[in-house]
């Protein structure tokens, strides 16, 4: 007798426990797309939610789909009902990135917010392109680049830019915001369960969404939001328009680094699914994921999509497959009906933001654990080059005075603050993150070759103008590129790689 093919439910009842974990994570993006679009990018409405959204939409739904007939397809193959797929969505870390260290820089400067949109879609685009291909030599970048190098930069973005952003949003209204975080910190610190099995970030929104409306902080009345069909819109003349201006190379060591810090978090996180039990091809699911950012480009969307950490935790609900289809619906459906105005009318931006800082504190703890103890002080150093970035959030202040670094000059600053250095750090500060963290481990394990390596890498990053050269504009601080853009640290690089070789051969003597 022929042995029936083995076909596994499209659903199982623990499938809503991680759909509404899965869900409430992917409506934090949401939210914070529309209010970072609007309150610091100001793009019209028509845009956020008549361009960007249904593209996002249409990048969830494909990736959610594809990773949950992957799923499938592994169980039938493996005859196990107990896989469960990957976990996807927006990329939180180049949500971040992308709005400010791209757009926003391109409002301060053109106050064109669709111009930056337009810029947005060749980062966003282009990260797709870098992520698909990667898939082909994955493994061999992740073998060249230490773990600490790479996860020390996105913990410096996280810690400046997400964790101590938040944190300020969350002690500026605290009455609305302390609760909610705390209950974030009691469900994922604790792993205490709630009762009836509710997810922690479900109940710290609705905790958050009753304190907003107690206490009268949500002006905004969702049952007077209008609704309607949003049909994604093909943006490929958009996007060729940018694509053919050379001032998207200004911002492209922003959209290099965050392209290969989206292959190698994906890399990990199909590792934490097969150490979990379910083994996943990395071609097919890194391929999927590159094609998700271009889509999302091609119809409006500025935010690449990423595979997600946290498979594990999914497992151990018990989701297997219809939590990611379930999920890619139920986003797709709030975007493509305008039914995302109700959400963000009903609930305050202060009932989810605890979320998010935790997000920001794994990620930098993660930079840490997940990286050999002894490589600790390397990450540490990568994460400095972020605290610079952050520093020259001056700059925003000095414009809310109606002023200009470039009115006032560097020399005010001067007697207090080596300004010099912070912005000569700022520049292209992921990468040099990740030069000064593999430096460290190459250190640590006494590769002095190695340091050398990727001094002489800096050094040539420094000569074109990719780290460390800038011009002071009425616009801003922006970089400059160029032969020999900055001859100084081309020269103080090579003069590194030339103590690294010394050292390497005073120890081989030795």
């Amino acid at each position: 007798m022929s042995q029936v093919p083995f076909s596994p439910p499209w659903f199982v009842r623990k499938d809503l426990d991680g759909f509404f974990g899965l869900m409430i994570d992917n409506l934090i993006q949401l939210i914070l797309i529309v209010t970072l679009c609007r309150e610091l990018i100001h793009l019209p409405d028509s845009y956020i939610f008549g361009r960007i959204l249904p593209g996002a939409a249409i990048s969830i739904l494909v990736g959610n789909i594809f990773y949950a007939w992957q799923a499938r397809q592994l169980a039938r193959a493996t005859g196990r009902e107990d896989v469960t797929a990957l976990p996807y969505g927006i990329n939180t870390v180049s949500l971040f990135a992308f709005v400010f260290f791209i757009m926003l820089p391109i409002v301060q400067e053109t106050r064109d917010p669709v111009w930056a949109w337009k810029i947005g879609l060749v980062a966003c685009f282009l990260n797709g392109v870098i992520e698909i291909l990667c898939a082909f030599i994955a493994e061999s970048v992740r073998r060249v680049t230490p773990r600490a190098a790479l996860l020390s930069a996105l913990a410096g973005i996280a810690i400046a830019f997400i964790s101590m952003d938040f944190t300020f949003k969350i002690f500026a209204q605290p009455l609305v915001a302390m609760v909610p975080m705390a209950i974030i910190f009691v469900a994922y610190f604790s792993h205490q369960k709630f009762p009836l099995g509710l997810p922690g970030g479900m109940v710290a929104i609705a905790v958050g969404t009753l304190l907003g409306w107690l206490l009268g902080t949500i002006t905004e009345k969702p049952w007077n939001s209008t609704y309607g069909l949003a049909i994604p819109v093909f943006t490929g003349g958009p996007l060729w328009e940018a694509l053919s201006h050379p001032g998207f190379l200004n911002y492209f060591s922003v959209i290099l680094p965050m392209g290969i810090f989206n292959v190698i978090g994906s890399l990990q996180n199909i590792e934490s699914a097969e150490a979990a039990g379910d083994r996943y091809r990395t071609f097919p699911s890194l391929m999927a994921n590159g094609i998700g950012s271009v889509v999302a480009a091609f119809f409006g969307s500025v935010f690449p999509t990423t595979i997600y950490i946290g498979h594990p935790g999914w497992k151990r609900l018990g989701a297997r497959s219809g939590y990611s289809a379930l999920n890619g619906l139920f986003i797709s459906f709030l975007c493509l009906t305008g039914t995302i105005q109700s959400v963000l009318g009903l609930i305050p931006l202060e009932a989810g933001i605890g979320i998010l800082l935790y997000i920001g504190i794994i990620i930098v703890a993660q930079a840490f654990q997940e990286t050999p103890r002894e490589h600790a002080p390397a990450v540490a150093l990568g994460i400095v080059p972020a605290l610079a970035a952050w520093g020259l959030l001056m700059e925003t202040g000095v414009r809310a005075a109606g002023k200009s670094l470039f009115e006032i000059g560097l020399a005010p600053f001067v007697q207090n603050l080596a300004i010099h250095g912070m912005i000569a750090l700022e520049r292209g500060f992921i990468f040099t993150s990740m030069i000064f963290a593999a430096i460290g481990v190459a250190l640590i394990e006494r590769q002095f070759i190695t340091a050398a390596a990727w001094s002489l890498v800096a050094a040539f990053l420094s000569a074109i103008g990719i780290i460390h050269a800038y011009n002071l504009t009425p616009a801003g601080v922006v970089s400059r590129f160029g032969l020999l853009a900055a001859p100084e640290f081309l020269v103080s690089y090579l003069l590194l790689a030339l103590l690294f070789l010394a050292a390497a051969a005073y120890a081989k003597k030795r």
